[in-house]
């Protein structure tokens, strides 16, 4: 990533709510990569067009409130001023604020992930679970977000359209390969866009990068691809070209996304959940045929589905799987390896709208969604087998999320939006909770194009959190920092 601190910018006056605020901001950007800098440009040397002709933006992606011809983000911290004229005063007697909320006593824990604990297990089962908890008008607001750089985009020191074909894209899930001899962060994203003057724009469901930087407040370095060398850059078909790495199976009549939503390394082994697209629909809301867990041996270069982790969203959507009811809310997943050797599978519906649950299982079973538990509040206890017995533990809107057990905190922590655009994080002792009232670190009047998809940095699990964060407007990923109180 390039140490280049500023983008070119104008000055304009943001009329927020009755009030002009003058900002520096950069030029205007388009939620199309094919409608900007990007439009007509073609492929250094003749290539086949391989990707995917009649595809559009995925258009359930966008925050209902983004602007898409909003000005990109300035490099460097967000600004705070706007804030205190939006949000209402807050009283810290009636709402914890930021370090308040943050600073909630843990209960006991190893600092670091491990091996099943049959005491630890009792403290996390022991967790008093409170009812779900939502997002909320007088959330506090961090003062210590900023923009770090773009990861991908044609304007990047990631060049990644020269190097991989990748002018456009969203998310970003990031994770550790656990491979101690190649150790790597391996980063999957959804629709991209290539060299927008083919004919089909080069236009891939998703794509694959890898990073061994680790001096992120200069941004994300990323190496050259290749097409066998599974610890270089990206997976590509040819030279220049990431390739999509999840293949289909075809078992939807209707599909037009397959989209990672998250991933775990087990050993040396990745697995990636992903939800099979059947409609965008509007702005924050899609449908989903299923979701899936594949499986990569050779550090993300090749991917295979799990018959038996597919999760059909409906009656009706598929005919090779048998619904089970609670399945719809585990469409979307983020993993977190547990303090007890558990992975946690926190889940949620299609779309922005709906609450998120929690799940477990065994590293051996991940892939296997029978042998999954699943957490029920009014029990207070797992149920096995069974993803109707799930009660939420955050209520809706949750939109993409994160997780990690944060060593500063001794707490796990989640980062996830709601269908506004505002990027929310909460604490809680243990997986299924009790979580904190949501803490605002983006809002959508700090990032107008619309913000969306916060996916933590696993190499970042202390005061100082790096985290890639979607931009419907410009349709590309910026990597992100914020510090804790």
């Amino acid at each position: 990533m390039s140490p280049r601190r500023r983008i070119s910018v104008v000055l304009l006056t943001s009329v927020i709510i009755g009030s002009s605020v003058a900002i520096d901001v950069a030029p205007l950007a388009s939620a199309d990569p094919c409608t900007g800098p990007a439009a007509g440009l073609q492929p250094p040397t003749p290539v086949p067009d391989d990707g995917m002709p009649g595809q559009a933006p995925p258009i359930g992606r966008r925050p209902v409130n983004a602007n898409d011809k909003a000005p990109l983000p300035e490099l460097g911290k967000l600004p705070l001023a706007i804030l205190k004229q939006v949000l209402p005063q807050q009283s810290a007697k009636k709402k914890p604020g930021w370090a308040q909320e943050l600073a909630r006593p843990a209960l006991p824990n190893p600092p670091e992930p491990g091996n099943p604990s049959q005491n630890n297990l009792q403290d996390q089962q022991a967790a008093a679970p409170a009812p779900a908890v939502g997002p909320s008008a007088e959330a506090a607001v961090s003062p210590s977000t900023s923009v770090v750089g773009w990861v991908t985009g044609v304007d990047t020191g990631a060049n990644t359209l020269q190097k991989f074909s990748i002018s456009g894209t969203d998310l970003g899930i990031m994770w550790d390969n656990g491979d101690s001899a190649g150790h790597q962060v391996l980063m999957a994203f959804g629709d991209t866009y290539g060299y927008c003057g083919m004919k089909s724009q080069q236009w891939r469901y998703n794509t694959l990068l890898r990073t061994q930087d680790k001096s992120l407040s200069r941004g994300l370095a990323v190496a050259e691809g290749s097409t066998s060398n599974p610890y270089s850059g990206s997976p590509q078909s040819r030279p220049g070209y990431s390739k999509q790495i999840i293949p289909p199976i075809k078992w939807a009549a209707q599909e037009r996304g397959i989209i990672p939503t998250a991933a775990v390394s087990v050993g040396r082994t990745q697995y990636m959940n992903y939800m099979s697209i059947k409609s965008w629909d509007s702005a924050g809301e899609w449908t989903t045929n299923y979701s899936a867990t594949a499986v990569s041996n050779d550090n993300g270069q090749n991917w295979k589905t799990f018959p038996q982790s597919v999760r059909p969203s409906s009656p009706d959507a598929i005919s090779q799987v048998p619904f089970r009811a609670g399945n719809e809310n585990f469409q979307q997943a983020a993993y977190v390896k547990g303090t007890d050797g558990f992975i946690y599978i926190f889940g949620t519906p299609s779309g922005r709208s709906g609450s998120a649950f929690v799940s477990r299982a065994l590293p051996a079973n991940l892939p296997d969604a029978g042998k999954h538990e699943f957490w029920n509040t009014d029990r207070g206890s797992w149920v096995p087998g069974d993803p109707n017995a799930a009660t939420p533990i955050i209520s809706g809107p949750v939109g993409e999320m994160s997780a990690q057990y944060n060593t500063y905190l001794k707490k796990y922590l989640v980062m996830y939006g709601d269908k506004s655009g505002d990027v929310l994080l909460s604490t809680s002792p243990a997986p299924q909770g009790p979580w904190t009232p949501p803490q605002v670190l983006v809002t959508e009047a700090q990032m107008p194009g619309g913000p969306y998809a916060p996916y933590l940095h696993p190499w970042t699990t202390g005061k100082e959190l790096y985290f890639n964060l979607s931009l419907w407007s410009a349709y590309n990923v910026m990597l992100m920092r914020t510090t804790l109180p």
